[in-house]
């Protein structure tokens, strides 16, 4: 059920969404000159997939954690971006193409071997990752992967309907801050 959700949303987001994802992409294009981010992230069963974003950071930024980045890699319009999170909306390609859910635990890189670790030993690896969820919401970013690992597990054993639709309303109210970036 909810994978239906997830491409029916994914596909309204990015329909209704395309003027606004175009005035982005087309502004990126003044900003860094590469609007669009791909990196390749820890998907379900800790497989491999590229994942889309809006650009935030010049490019050229060590691929490494947001909170491990240096803060001055991040451009005006990607300040913007993060804040109002619109770096995610690309990510709807993502969920339609199934390498992630709307709701689920957010993909980490595979030089993070402590949270791969502890994401493993929680079981958090049977399910697609998602652009939001109850860490998200919550504030915990992958800083905390300990933390965040036993975020996932909980949301994971406890996701409802209600939960999924709480989850995307709060996100798009302005619900949690983000992935921090280093100093």
């Amino acid at each position: 059920m909810l994978r239906l959700l997830d491409i029916f949303f994914a596909f309204l987001g990015l329909v209704l969404g395309f003027p606004l994802l175009f005035v982005v992409y087309v502004v990126g294009l003044f900003d860094t000159g590469a609007p669009l981010f791909r990196q390749e992230r820890v998907g379900r069963n800790q497989k491999p997939f590229t994942l889309v974003k809006f650009r935030t950071m010049r490019v050229g930024t060590a691929s490494v954690a947001s909170h491990l980045a240096d803060a001055q890699a991040i451009t005006p319009m990607g300040q913007f971006l993060r804040r109002t999170k619109l770096d995610e909306l690309p990510q709807l390609w993502n969920v339609l193409k199934g390498d992630m859910s709307l709701v689920g635990p957010r993909p980490g890189l595979f030089n993070q071997t402590e949270l791969l670790n502890a994401r493993q030993r929680n079981g958090v690896f049977s399910v697609r990752p998602g652009i939001t969820g109850l860490a998200q919401v919550n504030g915990i970013d992958m800083s905390t992967p300990e933390l965040l690992a036993e975020m996932d597990a909980k949301m994971l054993a406890n996701l409802t309907i209600a939960g999924y639709f709480r989850f995307i309303f709060q996100t798009v109210m302005g619900g949690g801050r983000g992935d921090a970036v280093g100093k």
